[in-house]
């Protein structure tokens, strides 16, 4: 069985009991990054052999997990944070083992995007997960452009580093609307911004934004 596990997106007591029992009973835990892992596994004295299973090594790995898994052997799959196969290379793995006509089952947990859409107060009945925009601000604008003909609510992901270029290209492109912006959710520095977006923009001016982000439109 290739079990996909949720873990925290921050705080380490967002494991699930089942997730618990899972990670102490399988044959081998594949990591986004091990040493990310670990610092969880540790926190709950687990201790499981790993492997890592990231972007770089995803097709090599992948064959060398399904081969483990044709053994008999289970396996369980995390990312660094939330749910595997949402924007990580466990989409290759999960989409491998379904064509090696092998057992798959998912452990439920946080993701971040569905904890801020519920934090934003944004109409939730429909929306559209965007992932990540383009980086350069031309693309990023014809990807909202594109965004803004849907009739639902939209969330997607932004590193700090980019995010007031974002708010910036928002702005000429939805015009100054109320949207929410949240950050480092379930860490100790949780923060969501409900307001327009140029009232977002300043605020980020005067506090340099730290942190990973999600934004809804």
């Amino acid at each position: 069985m290739l079990y996909i596990v949720a873990t925290p997106i921050g705080n380490l007591k967002d494991i699930t009991l089942r997730a618990l029992e899972v990670l102490k009973s399988v044959d081998l835990i594949a990591c986004e990054d091990t040493r990310h892992t670990k610092i969880l596994l540790d926190h709950y004295g687990i201790k499981k052999s790993t492997t890592s299973f990231f972007q770089h090594n995803r097709i090599i790995k992948a064959e060398y997990l399904i081969g483990i898994l044709k053994e008999g052997k289970n396996i369980a799959l995390v990312s660094d944070a939330g749910t595997p196969g949402v924007l990580d290379p466990g989409y290759n793995l999960i989409n491998l083992a379904i064509k090696n006509n092998l057992e798959v089952t998912v452990i439920p947990g946080p993701s971040a995007f569905i904890n801020a859409l519920v934090l934003s107060g944004k109409p939730a009945h429909e929306f559209f997960f965007a992932g990540f925009l383009p980086n350069r601000s031309q693309a990023r604008r014809n990807r909202l452009k594109k965004l803004m003909q849907l009739e639902s609510t939209i969330v997607f992901y932004e590193s700090c580093h980019r995010i007031l270029a974002t708010l910036g290209d928002i702005l000429a492109v939805f015009g100054d609307r109320d949207i929410a912006v949240a950050r480092e959710l379930t860490k100790k520095f949780e923060e969501i911004k409900r307001e327009k977006t140029s009232q977002i923009i300043d605020y980020f001016k005067q506090n340099t934004p730290r942190g990973e982000f999600v934004v809804v439109i």
